[in-house]
């Protein structure tokens, strides 16, 4: 009987420790921005695919959008080098959504420099299941500078 409880007991423990699916892709966006925050180049590149296409959707001083479109090799390369600014990407909030081996997550978040605000918006991340492995095949953000409330704080 002993054995058996203990059993039960065991079992418990590990469901309650298991993490859901969701909170998997989660943790990739957030070992993303954990290298992002760290300059990792390491890290960065271990939530993303090789193709990685990263774009953002912005309004230009002529009030025209646009799209525009990063290889992610360079920004990459971006975060890694020597800076004197300090980047800080606060994300507000997460929405996960789960399908098979294809997950999207949108992230509200304010963007400061030097811990001050400089913009705001959203990301979309679109995810795949690699082997067992959630990994980044899309960044699309969007950045404005005015309708930041500041949640954060």
């Amino acid at each position: 009987m002993k054995r058996f409880l203990f059993l039960i007991a065991l079992f418990c423990a590990f469901l309650a420790h298991s993490q859901s699916t969701e909170e998997v892709v989660k943790n990739a966006i957030i070992d993303f921005f954990d290298g992002f925050h760290k300059g990792d180049s390491l890290k960065l590149t271990s939530v993303l695919m090789k193709d990685t296409k990263l774009q953002s959707a912005v309004k230009t001083k002529e009030g025209q959008d646009k799209l525009m479109s990063t290889p992610i090799d360079k920004f990459i390369a971006s975060l890694i080098k020597p800076r004197k600014d300090i980047y800080e990407e606060r994300l507000l909030s997460y929405k996960v959504l789960v399908d098979g081996n294809m997950a999207h997550v949108w992230t509200p978040y304010e963007f400061y420099v030097n811990s001050q605000l400089s913009h705001c918006g959203v990301n979309s991340f679109q995810l795949f299941n690699d082997n067992g492995q959630w990994k980044i095949t899309y960044i699309l953000d969007t950045r404005r500078r005015t309708g930041c409330e500041t949640k954060s704080e």
